[in-house]
């Protein structure tokens, strides 16, 4: 089990009790911005590397695009991975470790600081 699905697993446990059917969909937006967050900060980095050391791989607009099209396979990956089958066979396994390690609102942040990273970086490019 890797982390994007204990913390998929936590979100649902979470919002299970409190939203009842829009879990699944506040779990899976949730493990998809995370991703889509990371994978924007390794983006920005990667280019200035690349700016740094007069690498030109690709243009601008074509990196976006590349960022768009990656972000709605993300989710897309999420949504069927998450869907049903497998978030049953996690719930399975979760059966006996009830206890949520994780406050809620530190998990939310953490996409927050992540894209404030990305920002900086950017920035100081």
């Amino acid at each position: 089990m890797t982390i994007f699905d204990s913390l998929f697993f936590h979100f649902f446990q979470y919002y299970k009790t409190k939203k009842g059917k829009k879990a699944n969909r506040i779990a899976t937006f949730y493990v998809t911005f995370l991703q889509c967050s990371l994978l924007l900060l390794l983006g920005v980095f990667f280019a200035g590397f690349f700016k740094q050391m007069n690498v030109a791989t690709m243009s601008a607009t074509k990196a976006w695009i590349l960022f768009t099209l990656v972000v709605i396979f993300i989710y897309f990956k999420n949504w069927m991975q998450y869907g049903g089958r497998k978030r049953k066979i996690l719930n399975a396994k979760m059966l006996k470790n009830r206890k949520l390690g994780y406050n809620i609102w530190v998990l939310w942040f953490l996409p927050m600081v992540i894209l404030g990273l990305a920002f900086v970086l950017s920035k100081a490019i």
